[in-house]
């Protein structure tokens, strides 16, 4: 069986590997467009618990990958100066170019051939493959090239981000919302390493364009930011890696296969960062992927009917949820006028799905700090 994986990212990395050990006797193929080391961000975060499948089925990677992470018990949300910490929200992080290089090696290990720097425009430029796996990323032209097929849809975010750097330690994830005569921003920002964080700035089109930002280059851009946040960066500077305002878009596929080949990662679905979940789903959707292969063994037409009948779903509940997520900051200039416990409260219930009894649960001493501040509200 020949199988051609095209992006070397956290899906198609995992979904060769797995393939690898599963079919030791398959020609397993990834193609990328980019260097071996190159990556456009900085760090990835993961919720607590969201690695353990690896213990499983990758245990050396695990033990490798868990001993290389940052860890913290909680998440912060700052707002007015005031910092309320989220109880029960556990996450680790680590930089983006070590999980892929730690990726790369165990694909090597396993006798997966990697071709980097080259460009795939078209299924037909992979020969005679039995399966295409295209792990492409939002921008996927093997989606593109059959977009009648897939039928993809793109719904564009009117916020505008940017993905920075810093080297500038948190000590957990934290939101920062900030307001300056231009209107309303906040940071989504944690370290991956022990001397280096994500900063990811984020604010609506009016404060967008109030700002200037849409007419300022890359250098000029890092110093209106660290101005916002420069009580927060400590004197830190930002650091630009590619780092480009950006509209999210909120990508989803009516179908996820075609023919012989089939959407995996960000090419057959994007999940808004402010849940954490992008390269979780990645994953998730390359051990479904390995499944599926190892119950239809070379029956393709059978292997992708079994990928989509036990993923969709799934994926279709994360994804709404993160979509309510990404809503949530679509509308963020108007719960600046709330109180800090208030909004705090607001976002750890924008999903519509955690009540107050689940929220207790979850993180006993933050409702606590609720119940307090909503006991001293006049009658």
């Amino acid at each position: 069986m020949r199988i051609c994986i095209v992006g070397a990212g956290p899906a198609g990395l995992l979904f060769a590997l797995l393939a690898r050990r599963r079919r030791p006797d398959a020609d397993i193929r990834v193609i990328e467009q980019n260097p071996s080391d190159a990556t456009f961000g900085f760090g990835v975060v993961f919720s607590h618990g969201a690695l353990e499948f690896l213990s499983r089925d990758l245990p050396r990677m695990y033990v490798t990958l868990a001993s290389r992470m940052e860890t913290w018990p909680m998440q912060r949300i700052v707002h007015r100066d005031v910092a309320l910490d989220i109880d029960g929200n556990g996450f680790c992080a680590i930089g983006r170019l070590q999980l892929l290089q730690l990726l790369q090696g165990e694909c090597a290990r396993a006798g997966v051939t990697m071709s980097f720097g080259q460009s795939v425009e078209s299924v037909a430029a992979l020969g005679d493959a039995d399966l295409v796996v295209a792990a492409d990323g939002a921008n996927s032209k093997l989606r593109a090239e059959s977009a009648a097929l897939f039928a993809p849809r793109i719904e564009w975010l009117t916020n505008k981000f940017v993905w920075y750097g810093t080297a500038r330690r948190f000590e957990c994830l934290t939101l920062t919302f900030r307001e300056n005569e231009h209107g309303a921003f906040v940071a989504h920002h944690y370290r991956y390493a022990p001397e280096r964080s994500t900063f990811i700035v984020e604010c609506d089109a009016a404060t967008w364009h109030s700002a200037g930002l849409d007419r300022l280059d890359d250098e000029a851009s890092r110093a209106y930011c660290e101005r916002v946040f420069a009580k927060d960066l400590d004197g830190n500077p930002l650091i630009s890696n590619r780092s480009l305002w950006r509209n999210f878009p909120l990508i989803s596929n009516a179908r996820w296969s075609a023919g012989n080949v089939v959407l995996i990662g960000d090419a057959l679905r994007t999940g808004h960062f402010s849940i954490g979940s992008g390269t979780r789903l990645a994953f998730d959707d390359a051990i479904a992927l390995d499944r599926a292969l190892g119950e239809a063994g070379g029956d393709v037409g059978k292997l992708l009917s079994r990928f989509e009948q036990h993923r969709r779903p799934v994926v279709e509940k994360l994804v709404a949820a993160a979509n309510r997520s990404s809503y949530w900051y679509e509308s963020m200039a108007a719960k600046m006028a709330l109180e800090p416990w208030e909004l705090a409260y607001d976002y750890m219930t924008r999903s519509g799905r955690m009540s107050d009894e689940r929220l207790a649960q979850t993180a006993p001493a933050f409702m606590e700090t609720v119940a307090a501040m909503r006991a001293r509200r006049p009658a």
